[in-house]
């Protein structure tokens, strides 16, 4: 394991999980994070809570000031690059600050770490988007999810790249700089194109987070809508075992530098939202209520990962499945109604449909 470890954006969903399994394992971690996000103070108390002096909380942006970047990136051994724009309808909005921070940014910490005396390995997190909508890519419904017509395995890494939309381009603007910075300039550059990843400590939105999204709209009574028909399907990976991918790519870092891996649950770990709506309902005892709108841009009818090669190279596999996880995150977000800000009248209507189902429960056994 690293002894130090910078994780950027390290107080958001991603980045406060991941310092979290390398402090675990030992590392001091430096969380550089600007704060923008919902929940990233509620994330670096935790972490400053659990881990104490071993955790270094740095309140930073990406693009500025580049000093202060180098001395961080100087004190590190591996840099793990999560700071970013994370939305599609955001990007849309205003593609010029996705692009200075998604392609921008992730040039200045590759600069830093060129000019660097350490020189520390960089997992980058990059994004299944940048194989665009797989418009080629024949699908078919299938009951509540549509399906491949063909690729069984998934969309593997050698498909061609197609940056549909303005974050998909900002995306995969930073996906090939990455790339191309450790065939030019010899750094040992790792690149996660990942699908969706959930669980615990995740804020989810509307436009981003859809699992997050769905189970907390679900447990506090807030209105969801539905982009299209809701039988899209994603493969989906809880965070813990991405941790576990983050610290097989640094294990095995000597085979890891310079390539590129989808990484999510795979053909075994698939889930339309119609399904996660089903299985949040079987969690709550009652029918989720959903309204529905047109597709948005970019939206996949179906994306599901190959993950072959990152199962040989980094000798990694998800472990958790979508029932077991999202059981999980359900349990974090209704334990922990302080963090939604959720109102008093929600929480006392959640209380009793909770003892309402608990006196059904008692009368069936």
């Amino acid at each position: 394991m690293p002894t130090r470890v910078l994780v950027t954006g390290g107080a958001g969903f991603i980045g406060s999980n991941v310092s979290d399994g390398f402090l675990r394992a030992g590392a001091r971690v430096t969380v550089f994070d600007n704060f923008s996000r919902p929940g990233a103070q509620a994330n670096a108390r935790w972490l400053a809570a659990s881990h104490g002096r071993r955790v270094r909380i740095v309140r930073g942006d990406i693009r500025w000031p580049r000093r202060r970047l180098a001395e961080l990136v100087n004190e590190a051994d591996l840099v793990i690059h999560n700071a970013g724009q994370v939305a599609v309808t955001t990007s849309v909005t205003d593609p010029r600050d996705d692009f200075a921070i998604n392609a921008g940014g992730t040039l200045e910490i590759l600069e830093a770490i060129r000019t660097s005396r350490r020189r520390p390995a960089l997992v980058f997190s990059s994004t299944n988007k940048v194989y665009g909508g797989l418009e080629g890519v024949r699908t078919r419904r299938a009951g509540t999810r549509h399906v491949f017509k063909g690729w069984p395995r998934g969309i593997p890494e050698s498909f061609p790249l197609d940056f549909h939309s303005p974050y998909g381009c900002s995306k995969g603007a930073g996906d090939q700089y990455v790339r191309d910075y450790s065939r030019i300039y010899g750094l040992r550059t790792v690149v996660f194109r990942k699908s969706c990843i959930y669980g615990p400590r995740q804020f989810g939105m509307e436009d981003q987070g859809w699992v997050a999204w769905f189970t907390l709209a679900a447990v506090y009574g807030r209105p969801i809508t539905i982009f299209g028909d809701g039988r899209q399907v994603r493969d989906v990976l809880y965070v813990d075992d991405l941790v576990r991918a983050y610290r097989a790519a640094y294990r095995r870092i000597d085979a890891a530098a310079g390539e590129i891996f989808n990484i999510g649950g795979g053909p075994a770990s698939t889930m339309s939202l119609l399904e996660l709506l089903d299985m949040l309902g079987e969690l709550l005892g009652r029918r989720v209520p959903v309204g529905y709108d047109d597709w948005r841009p970019g939206d996949q009818k179906v994306y599901v990962s190959d993950i072959r090669k990152a199962a040989r190279v980094l000798g990694w596999r998800p472990r958790t499945s979508p029932q077991a996880g999202v059981r999980r995150l359900y349990e974090w977000i209704r334990g922990n109604p302080r963090l939604f800000r959720v109102p008093g009248t929600v929480k006392r209507r959640a209380a009793r449909a909770a003892a309402s189902r608990g006196r059904r429960s008692a009368g069936t056994r």
